[in-house]
């Protein structure tokens, strides 16, 4: 996922919204990594937040999606967020 926030010069948010996201790390079954990070290179094109994670399968994705820890940080993207953008796909490992 990528974030671009409204307050964009407000690092106390980077930082608590980076934090919120990478929370999730181990508290969600089926998650298999989780990784989030605030851009480091700043150009027109960049979002501020990117987010990636990998899941198990198609259901762990479901479960992830109506996840209490899950559901409390997408509350907080929705209230600091512009705008995201998102792909789910599939990996061969």
């Amino acid at each position: 996922m990528m974030f671009w926030v409204k307050e964009k010069d407000n690092e106390a948010l980077f930082k608590e919204t980076v934090e919120k996201l990478n929370g999730m790390r181990g508290k969600i079954p089926g998650l298999a990594s989780l990784h989030a990070s605030r851009d480091m290179v700043n150009s027109p094109r960049s979002c501020h937040i990117c987010l990636s994670t990998m899941l198990e399968s198609w259901e762990a994705l479901e479960a992830y999606q109506n996840h209490p820890a899950h559901l409390a940080v997408k509350a907080h993207m929705h209230a600091v967020m512009e705008r995201s953008a998102s792909a789910d796909f599939e990996v061969d490992v």
